[in-house]
């Protein structure tokens, strides 16, 4: 059976894997983003994507590594929500994703300014505890329309898509 590292405990993260890879043993490690605990751009959200894939790639050659990562990007003055994925294979080819944006009001901006995470912030704001592996704030700020767990599974079918076509 092939094997999947995915570069998180997180179970939205985890889940959306198994999720999208039934035919795959699916394992969450620890580690890396090399990046903030907040990523403020797409650009360093996608580098901690990239960065949880490669060192799950890195601790066993027949295995895919797979690293999502989420946070928050601006334009023109609103800052959105941003998700990244980055799946390498066994040959260490490389696959990117991004997927959905929302703004975010401006008193989780404010508070994200001050160095504040996301998690954190969104708890605070909804009065419940531990968004970050439920429904996340895409969850909150949709009314449940869409959680946490199908953003990623969204993510994850782009990068298994792209596998699949340069792969057959």
């Amino acid at each position: 059976m092939k094997q999947i590292y995915i570069g998180s405990q997180n179970p939205a993260k985890i889940n959306s894997v198994k999720n999208v890879f039934p035919d795959f043993s699916v394992e969450g490690v620890m580690v890396e983003s090399k990046v903030s605990a907040q990523p403020f751009s797409d650009e360093e959200t996608m580098e901690g994507a990239i960065n949880r894939a490669r060192e799950c790639a890195k601790m066993k050659k027949s295995v895919f590594g797979l690293g999502l990562e989420g946070g928050v990007m601006e334009i023109e003055d609103e800052l959105y929500l941003c998700n990244w994925g980055a799946l390498i294979d066994t040959q260490e080819n490389l696959y990117m994703a991004s997927g959905a944006r929302i703004p975010l009001p401006d008193k989780i901006k404010n508070e994200l300014e001050k160095g504040r995470e996301l998690g954190d912030v969104m708890d605070e704001y909804a009065e419940k505890q531990e968004i970050r592996k439920r429904e996340g704030a895409i969850g909150i700020f949709t009314n449940a329309a869409i959680n946490r767990e199908e953003m990623f599974v969204h993510i994850v079918k782009l990068l298994k898509g792209q596998y699949e076509f340069y792969n057959n």
